[in-house]
């Protein structure tokens, strides 16, 4: 039998009913859909031992109404791979631009925030910093492209050393999921960490000119007026994002070429705003 079928047989011992529905992902990650259940075997790379806490920390009656929990707070083992079950839920559309939460989102992110590391497990680090040092490490290419990338990298300042908060490490909409309300999901960064970091991919694509500044200007006000401490007590927000957004933006980029290389094209028009944000970072 095959981890697809595999998949399909827990979520129908879980209650999910139907036809099973493989979501694509463009890593090693299967996600298969059921009815009202979903099914995730994560990818080899991930630490399984890690990922067990932080689906505790999911489970825990401290995140209720602001991240999904799972099925089973237990991690599952299927072909050598680290399982998880969760309820289905209804993505972000990606055909209305202009309906995107980008507020329900901010508010979340600021309620997870605020929650008190000592309700939970002792979660590891949050993965976003170690999630930009992969991609570029992806690279497998020496053209000029891929050099202006790795000095930008390289060439990232040390954040500043701050207390650790509960972090969801790698948030975009395609992090949430509508079960009544907007909810977060996706475990697999969770930890403790800087939480401007939640914050720097929308503030990467703002400033590489791929998010529209109202749009931009909804989402941190949403954040700020639910009392997010991302951001410190000043008024210049960027004190706190700039080293995170650039480190975003280079994450990105790495991202952009290593997928544009595997599918034999040319970067297209968002790529190359993020390669030219991330030339901007060099000669700043």
């Amino acid at each position: 039998m095959g981890l697809q079928e595999e998949l399909a047989g827990i979520a129908e011992a879980y209650g999910g009913a139907g036809e099973p529905v493989l979501h694509p992902t463009r890593t090693d990650v299967v996600v298969l859909r059921r009815g009202e259940v979903v099914v995730k075997a994560h990818s080899r790379r991930d630490d399984v031992e890690a990922l067990r806490i932080r689906l505790r920390g999911a489970a825990s009656a401290a995140v209720t109404g602001v991240m999904l929990a799972p099925l089973d707070p237990q991690v599952l083992s299927v072909a050598g791979r680290a399982v998880t079950v969760w309820p289905a839920g209804r993505p972000v559309a990606q055909d209305d631009p202009d309906a995107a939460p980008w507020e329900e989102g901010a508010r979340l992110l600021a309620r997870l925030h605020a929650v008190p590391l000592t309700l939970l497990p002792g979660l590891p680090a949050a993965g976003g910093p170690a999630r930009a040092a992969r991609a570029v490490g992806r690279m497998t290419g020496d053209g000029p492209v891929e050099q202006l990338i790795r000095r930008a990298f390289e060439e990232l300042p040390e954040p500043d050393p701050l207390p650790g908060l509960l972090t969801h490490g790698d948030w975009h909409l395609g992090q949430l999921v509508h079960r009544d309300d907007w909810l977060l999901i996706d475990v697999d960064d969770l930890g403790v960490g800087d939480p401007a970091w939640d914050l720097a991919r929308p503030a990467a694509w703002y400033a590489a000119g791929l998010l529209d500044p109202a749009v931009w200007e909804r989402f941190l006000g949403a954040y700020l007026a639910s009392g997010g401490p991302a951001l410190g007590r000043g008024d210049d927000p960027w004190r706190r994002l700039d080293v995170p957004a650039r480190a975003l933006t280079v994450q990105l980029a790495a991202v952009a070429v290593v997928n544009a290389e595997r599918d034999g094209r040319e970067l297209d028009e968002v790529e190359h705003s993020l390669v030219e944000s991330c030339n901007r970072i060099v000669r700043a």
